[in-house]
């Protein structure tokens, strides 16, 4: 075993052979938007996503499907064809999985990718002097909380959707081309943008500093936050991260909300040296990558997180 539980990295490393080291991941959740078509898809891209942040490749996945037993089964059929055609797309195979009858619908997968044991990236080997580099906008958590409650506008889905869609793979083969230049990845979901930067920092002991400016956000997140379209998710979030962030400067409440905002299928956290980070942000924005540099890596001291 080479990345288990211990620095809370994005999926489980086992490897097999000098040069082969398989990826081990599983996500599924109910739905957040309201086609099953586009629903299949958001799961499909989300399950892979942790593949994408080691550095791997995904081989294989099985589905993992709860489903009303009342419900239509054309929706099942549905959501399965669009979680397929996302794995197509990765070049990933669909190779079986488990449905059992539950009054709560959700959908997601398993999935088996593959390394080399040397090119791994975990998220512990950040370091003092490195800058950070996200690859997608946040909001997608505040958006899919409207889109629930249907006040979510027209453009805010269409942006949700195309972020929570587009899979991490671009980013990743471009990653990956700066061996030795990238010292650590992860990608930003379930516990938002400071909680995934919290648990790099950690795992690699080290500080953040993080430019609110610099973050980018979604169309339509700071209107979600302030209409009141806060999922508990970020709130739980927020009550566990925040006590080690300091804020420094006149940052706005909105934008301090969606730092903490849980992102469904969201971009990579990437920290790379100071000397390859502008290259690397020119690479990722050529093969059409909205990423940007939003701070840098600090010797460790306190506040773990700080935020100007």
């Amino acid at each position: 075993m080479l990345i288990g539980f211990d620095t809370a990295d994005d999926a489980g490393v086992y490897q097999i052979a000098p040069d082969t080291a398989l990826i081990h991941t599983v996500d599924f959740f109910t739905p957040i938007v309201d086609d099953p078509y586009t629903f299949g898809q958001i799961a499909a891209v989300n399950a892979l996503s942790d593949v994408y942040a080691m550095g791997g490749r995904p081989m294989s996945a099985l589905a993992l499907v709860c489903f009303p037993e009342k419900a239509d089964l054309a929706i099942l059929e549905r959501i399965l064809a669009g979680g397929l055609s996302k794995m197509m797309e990765a070049g990933c195979t669909v190779i079986g999985g488990h449905s059992i009858r539950d009054e709560e619908l959700k959908f997601g997968y398993a999935v088996t990718g593959s390394v080399h044991p040397k090119r791994v990236l975990a998220n512990s080997g950040a370091r003092a002097g490195d800058m950070l580099l996200l690859t997608k906008a946040l909001g997608t958590g505040v958006i899919s909380t409207a889109i629930k409650k249907g006040k979510a506008e027209p453009p805010w889905v269409e942006a949700a959707t195309q972020s929570m869609t587009t899979l991490n793979r671009a980013a990743m083969e471009v990653v990956v081309k700066r061996e030795g230049q990238v010292h650590a990845l992860t990608d930003v979901t379930g516990f938002g943008l400071i909680g995934h930067a919290r648990e790099l920092a950690l795992a690699s002991s080290v500080s953040l500093r993080i430019f609110a400016s610099k973050v980018p956000l979604l169309v339509g997140a700071l209107e979600c936050v302030r209409a009141g379209f806060v999922p508990g998710g970020l709130k739980n979030n927020r009550e566990f991260a925040e006590c080690q962030v300091g804020y420094d400067g006149d940052i706005p409440e909105e934008v301090k909300t969606l730092l903490f905002d849980p992102q469904t299928a969201g971009g990579l956290l990437i920290s790379v040296t100071a000397a390859q980070a502008d290259d690397l942000l020119r690479n990722l924005n050529e093969a059409g990558i909205p990423a940007a540099r939003i701070g840098e890596v600090l010797p460790q001291a306190k506040p773990l997180i700080q935020v100007r």
